[in-house]
Formats: C-alpha cells, sequence, structure tokens
C-alpha cells in the first residue's frame, strides 16, 4: 500500500471506530483528500427514524467543504462487508459533486484489503455541476 493510500486507510479506519450505528451494528468510515492534499473524515451516524441516518462519505465531504476544500482528489471508504464496500448510489453522487470521472475511489474491509475503482466505473455517464452550465 502506498504512503498516500495508507493514510487514507488509517484516517478512514479511525473514523470508522466511531460510527454511532447502534441499529445496523454495519459502521463506515471515509476519508478524502482534497485538491491541497489535506485529509477529511467522516463516519456514519444512524438514527432510529430511519433514513434521518447520515452516510460515512457524506460526513467526509461536508468535512472536506467546511475546511474550505472543494476538489476530492481520492476518497478511500471502510466497512465490514463480505467484499470492500463501495460507497452507495447517492453518495457517489455526492462524490460526483466535487469529482471527476477519473479521480480514484477505494474501498477497503478493516483489514486492509483495498479495491481500487474510478467514479466513473461506479457512475458512469454521471450527472455532474458542468451539466447544468448555462452555455
Amino acid at each position: 500500500m502506498s504512503p498516500d493510500l495508507a493514510a487514507l486507510f488509517e484516517t478512514a479506519r479511525a473514523a470508522r471506530e466511531r460510527a454511532y450505528a447502534p441499529y445496523s451494528g454495519f459502521r463506515v468510515g471515509a476519508a478524502i483528500r482534497d485538491e491541497g492534499g489535506a485529509l477529511h473524515a467522516g463516519c456514519n451516524v444512524e438514527n432510529a427514524a430511519y433514513p434521518v441516518g447520515t452516510c460515512a462519505e457524506a460526513g467526509a465531504v461536508a468535512a472536506m467543504v467546511a475546511a474550505g476544500g472543494r476538489r476530492i482528489a481520492a476518497i478511500l471508504v471502510v466497512g465490514a462487508g463480505a467484499t470492500p464496500v463501495t460507497p452507495c448510489g447517492a453518495c457517489r453522487q455526492r462524490i460526483r459533486e466535487f469529482a471527476g470521472p477519473d479521480t480514484p475511489v477505494h474501498a477497503a474491509d478493516p483489514g486492509g484489503r483495498v479495491e481500487s475503482f474510478t467514479l466513473e466505473a461506479l457512475l458512469p455517464a454521471s450527472f455532474g455541476p458542468e451539466t447544468l452550465s448555462r452555455g
């Protein structure tokens, strides 16, 4: 694992440990590297009133924006599934708002097994900010 990928993994793994998932028990952490190289983390936060909870990726995007970042250079998601956990459909669209088709999206399990994709592979022919251009 490269140092950049390892830093994303450790940041997402630590966020996953702080997840609030009393209903599903399915804890997820996410880490984003922004255009300036800063790391931003998020974890899932469940709520008794489903589906009011928040995904880890949404939390990481919000943390990035709150810190002044505007572009996702890479994202890594950690969850304990049968295979490494990729972002849900809604989060793929959230990521797309701040990332291009070639942005790396890494999915990992807590043990460090990582599968890597591009955003285009996970969200082909996507709708993005440029779609709304007034050209």
